[in-house]
């Protein structure tokens, strides 16, 4: 029975998978099971941060490994009281807590929010407005928190206590906060990653701040694809000049094992309490091994200013190349929109052709790894080229 033949035999099929079996890496390169090489321009969507396998990561990790891999949180393990010191400091906020997933981590904004609500105005103060076209997870409540009628579905019933306003739209903001006396958080993603790679406006960013600041509304960033270093700043919201009481990470921050966090600061940041949340796994040593492996990297001089300069680089080769209608995105989170090809046979071309690319609604969506040189951005970027040339 071949790999892929017993993997459908056992394994829930929640995923349209490609008949690809991934069996090595290195940097920004994959290799399958039968030897064929692919330039990775998805990273694990987003995950991958520092590429396959990097060196510096890898070693941190297996010594994490060989001192001991997990403890109860009873307890206290150096390597997360470091790594949480060194994240708060970097990002500016005061308290984190560690979990397994950017789902949970949106799950510990909402409990956080909501319950600085009911602490300071009692119940009845717990909506939580978010964006049409957002996604925020898929547990039950993140999936209600998502602004997309196509993720509300079977699963009924959802988790009230949501809205939905649109992307940009201050005077819809502002009416829904004026008529509806039970919201309590406003969250927000700064580039709306499965929704399309869609950036939100900086003055309606600096909008939501304000109109959170007016009302006592907690105001959530969404992170989990967008923060540590994917847009070229550790995280998206410095771009936009606003500082939101909490943030969600995720994704890229422990290079590859399952890690998320929820940061918090100001009235936010003692919310929790004890026996008010918890997570088994959240800040298991071996990922804050890994995470601090990360950051190492991201704050070291010139990374993130490297970033930039390769999305940049990314963004005018895409805008000079044919069958491209248009980009959006920022850093190396980038939505490439084509003229006439359908996305989704564009990726399945380009994985024949040792290219792996992601889809969002009608975008190409790449997000290769932090580390990517030029000369795989190029070489993949012939590959996405010629394919697009042929349509």
């Amino acid at each position: 029975m071949s790999t892929i033949e017993k993997f459908n035999s056992h394994v829930m099929h929640t995923y349209g998978r490609l008949p690809i079996v991934l069996d090595k890496g290195s940097a920004s390169n994959a290799t399958d099971e039968n030897g064929m090489e692919y330039i990775d321009f998805g990273s694990g969507i987003g995950t991958n941060s520092l590429g396959y396998c990097d060196e510096k990561w890898a070693d941190a990790v297996c010594a994490q490994v060989r001192t001991i891999q997990h403890t109860s949180n009873y307890f206290y393990t150096k390597v997360q009281a470091d790594y949480a010191e060194r994240l708060c400091t970097v990002t500016g906020y005061e308290s984190v807590f560690f979990c397994n997933s950017g789902a949970e981590a949106n799950e510990c904004a909402i409990k956080i929010a909501r319950k600085y609500s009911s602490d300071k105005y009692g119940e009845g103060r717990g909506t939580i407005i978010t964006l049409t076209n957002s996604f925020h997870g898929r547990t039950i409540t993140t999936l209600s928190a998502t602004g997309q009628d196509v993720f509300h579905k079977y699963f009924f019933p959802f988790t009230p206590g949501f809205i939905h306003t649109p992307a940009n739209d201050t005077a819809a903001l502002e009416k829904a906060v004026a008529e509806d006396k039970s919201v309590c958080a406003v969250m927000v993603e700064f580039i709306q990653g499965e929704g399309g790679v869609n950036r939100l406006d900086p003055d309606f960013a600096r909008d939501v701040q304000r109109i959170c600041e007016a009302n006592d509304l907690v105001f959530i960033a969404d992170e989990v694809q967008t923060g540590m270093g994917r847009t070229g700043t550790m995280l998206a919201s410095e771009q936009y000049g606003v500082k939101p009481d909490v943030t969600t990470l995720a994704k890229g921050i422990a290079g590859g094992i399952p890690m998320g966090a929820c940061l918090a600061r100001g009235k936010c940041s003692d919310v929790l309490t004890a026996g008010t949340h918890g997570s088994t796994f959240g800040g298991n040593p071996i990922a804050c091994a890994g995470a601090a492996a990360v950051l190492d990297r991201l704050t070291s001089d010139g990374f993130l200013e490297e970033v930039q300069q390769k999305g940049y680089y990314f963004s005018q080769k895409l805008l000079d190349m044919k069958g491209v209608s248009g980009i959006t995105g920022m850093g190396l989170m980038i939505g490439v929109i084509p003229e006439k090809a359908d996305p989704h046979d564009v990726l399945e071309k380009a994985a024949k052709k040792g290219l792996l690319i992601l889809t969002a609604k009608e975008k190409i969506r790449l997000l290769p790894p932090l580390t990517i040189s030029r000369e795989q951005i190029d070489k993949g970027l012939k590959i996405l080229s010629d394919i697009l040339s042929e349509v």
